[in-house]
């Protein structure tokens, strides 16, 4: 208590909230209120009560939204937010042999072509961004695929994704990816890195280029990043650039690093003198309290590598990195976390990411939490509260913003509120229990980022859901059939998309 109500104030109401609440002698946690209020007023929490004092508050506001039975909790921040279509759609269901088709041949690599035109591309990158508004997401460091480019994204793609989230009102963390190589499958089916340092080099000078674009935009939603693909991929020269950029400018990079165990591991092995992904980083200085250190999975102690603590987690912890877990995409990819338990006690700092479609942060905790207890046999070893906290507090520590990631005073306003009022959540104990164990991301019905409302009912203000849906169905099966003429095994003409993506079962025409 104890805020100044100033004007334009807004009292947000709801049965239940999630708040941060300060420590008798600093530090604080996360505390569950009922019949919670927060009062917002220039952009910011003024201040949190619940009972009669929320009904104070309320009264002293200028306007009050009741959220009902919900569940109020700071906005949900995801660094690896897809802004892509096709991504796990038609790329999870394979051998690795199979999916290794899905790549670059060799051929295609010299004679590489855009997909879609540019008013396609801005359409998918709204598409998007609004399906992480729909799923609560209140933050985001964005990521899409870049098999259907020529190349990688531009400075362009970027402003024109600036553009879009300013509009949308989702807070975003922004930067063009670039690489000195693609992965390319040969005829053979052995895999391979095809090299072009020329483009690399054009695609780092346009990424430092949007990092000035985004200083002179002046937006506080949108801050600007450096964002090299996966490490294998990106030349030394640039990724030692990067860090010097990066440290120059005290900018965050988000980076794909101890990813996969095949082709990742081997690459660096053949290429960079046999190194790890962690020394790798080291040694071109990325490993700092600036890196976003994407997936990390493949460290010493996953049973995959060595199976035992040999410091990579030191490492981390010392150098203040961050990773970021997608536990969704993890399961559906088979590419397990080794026991986030671990990363927490040796001191790793752990965000969340979705990393795929739909972009649901509540599915990828319940995911982890069962995850968590199969590892570590034992029921009580879920880490639902953990995984919360890296789903918000996480993720504002990885963005290096306190005041992201809670609802307590002098913190932004970015809220996201999930409905427990169906039947089918049934009945509510603890809400995140409930959410967890019977509710996703579908479930958010109000988002607020710096005092703006931008969802409410479950939508977004003037959005065409049903064109927008459309034009999305219209461009994924454009995206889809350009895999034929991609494949490696592909003779004179593209690969039938029957061949490469087949049913579950057989597909009968209407007759």
């Amino acid at each position: 208590m104890g805020g100044v109500v100033s004007g334009g104030s807004q009292a947000i109401r709801a049965t239940h909230a999630l708040v941060w609440e300060e420590g008798q002698v600093g530090g604080g946690g996360f505390v569950e209120l009922r019949d919670a209020t927060v009062l917002v007023s220039g952009g910011e929490v003024i201040d949190v009560a619940s009972g009669r004092e929320g009904d104070a508050l309320a009264g002293a506001a200028e306007s009050t939204i009741d959220l009902g039975e919900s569940l109020l909790m700071p906005g949900l921040i995801d660094l690896e937010g897809l802004v892509d279509i096709d991504h796990l759609q038609l790329d999870s269901w394979w051998s690795d042999a199979h999916a290794a088709r899905l790549e670059w041949s060799e051929t295609y690599a010299l004679n590489l072509r855009e997909v879609l035109t540019e008013a396609e591309r801005s359409t998918l990158r709204r598409y998007g961004l609004v399906q992480l508004v729909l799923h609560g997401i209140t933050s985001a460091m964005p990521i899409s695929s870049e098999v259907h480019g020529a190349w990688a994204e531009t400075h362009d793609d970027l402003l024109d994704t600036a553009r879009t989230a300013s509009e949308l009102g989702i807070r975003v963390f922004l930067g063009p990816s670039y690489r000195s190589g693609v992965h390319v499958t040969r005829v053979d089916g052995s895999r391979a890195i095809h090299w072009d340092e020329r483009r690399g080099e054009t695609g780092f000078a346009e990424a430092v280029r949007f990092l000035d674009t985004v200083s002179a935009l002046g937006d506080p939603l949108v801050t600007g990043v450096l964002v090299p693909c996966r490490v294998e991929t990106v030349s030394d020269e640039l990724l030692q650039r990067t860090a010097e950029v990066s440290a120059e400018r005290d900018v965050l990079v988000r980076v794909h690093a101890a990813q996969g165990l095949g082709d990742e591991l081997d690459i660096l092995q053949r290429e960079r003198g046999g190194v790890t992904p962690l020394e790798l980083l080291e040694r071109v200085g990325l490993l700092t309290q600036r890196l976003i250190l994407a997936h990390g999975v493949y460290l010493d102690v996953h049973p995959q590598v060595h199976g035992e603590d040999r410091g990579d987690l030191a490492r981390l912890a010392a150098a203040g990195a961050h990773i970021v877990h997608c536990p969704l995409t993890n399961a559906r990819y088979a590419f397990l976390l080794e026991r986030l338990s671990q990363y927490l006690e040796a001191g790793v700092g752990v965000a969340l990411g979705t990393d795929s479609f739909p972009p649901d942060l509540i599915r990828a905790i319940d995911t982890g939490v069962q995850l968590s207890k199969a590892q570590h046999n034992d029921l009580g070893a879920g880490m639902l509260a953990e995984y919360v906290e890296a789903a918000t507090l996480g993720g504002a520590a990885a963005l290096r913003r306190p005041d992201l990631g809670r609802l307590s005073p002098g913190a932004q306003a970015d809220m996201v509120a999930f409905s427990l009022s169906d039947l089918r959540m049934g009945v509510v104990d603890d809400p995140i229990r409930a959410l967890t164990l019977a509710g996703t991301a579908r479930d958010a019905h109000f988002s607020m980022v710096a005092g703006r409302v931008i969802m409410r009912d479950g939508r977004i203000a003037d959005l065409d859901t049903e064109a927008l849906r459309a034009e999305g169905q219209r461009i994924f099966e454009k995206l889809r059939a350009a895999y034929g003429e991609r494949d490696p095994l592909a003779g004179a003409e593209p690969t039938p998309e029957s061949e490469l993506f087949p049913p579950v079962f057989p597909r009968r025409a209407a007759s």
